[in-house]
């Protein structure tokens, strides 16, 4: 018997977030073609931030990123979409969070262009992490620690931590 092929569809967007039509992820990538990706940063109630190392098959090996990053399917939700991807990468089922903001995120990697319209949420919680095969650690930061992190060793944090904190968190570079 064989495997049943499963095709993850995504929308594409326009840079203003209508959706255009639904593709396959893999087309989306392999073209450039912007689509959305729910991006979550932990921030814990001592108000200190979590990120994750990834693992050597992702984009960004071996520096630290949001710790909740992936793409919506078709005709999901930004919620569905973040609930889902905190429980896949990190094991979180229940926090709170709050919508941040939204922009495109294009960049070269892995000899494709990634073009992702990034939609951010802070999460809400306390529960230690479970990782799942895409990071390798975490590490939890005070926002004065990760502000010189991002200063003083800037190799050692991701592309998509850069864009989200320079788009989204201007104070901490």
């Amino acid at each position: 018997m064989q495997g049943k092929i499963i095709v993850e569809l995504v929308d594409i967007v326009d840079e203003n977030d209508k959706v255009l039509y639904s593709a396959p992820k893999q087309k989306a990538h392999k073209n450039g073609l912007l689509h959305r990706t729910v991006i979550g940063q932990v921030i814990d109630s001592k108000g200190k931030w979590m990120l994750v190392e990834q693992s050597s098959s992702r984009q960004d090996p071996g520096k630290y990123v949001c710790p909740v990053g992936g793409h919506m399917e078709s005709n999901e939700s930004e919620i569905e979409a973040l609930k889902r991807e905190a429980l896949e990468e990190i094991g979180l089922r229940n926090f709170t969070y709050k919508f941040i903001g939204k922009a495109v995120f294009k960049r070269q990697v892995l000899g494709r262009i990634e073009n992702h319209f990034f939609i951010l949420y802070e999460i809400y919680s306390d529960e230690k992490p479970k990782l799942s095969h895409e990071s390798v650690s975490y590490k939890i930061f005070t926002r004065e620690e990760l502000k010189k992190k991002i200063r003083s060793k800037p190799r050692e944090i991701g592309q998509g931590f850069h864009f989200v904190s320079k788009t989204f968190y201007s104070k901490l570079i």
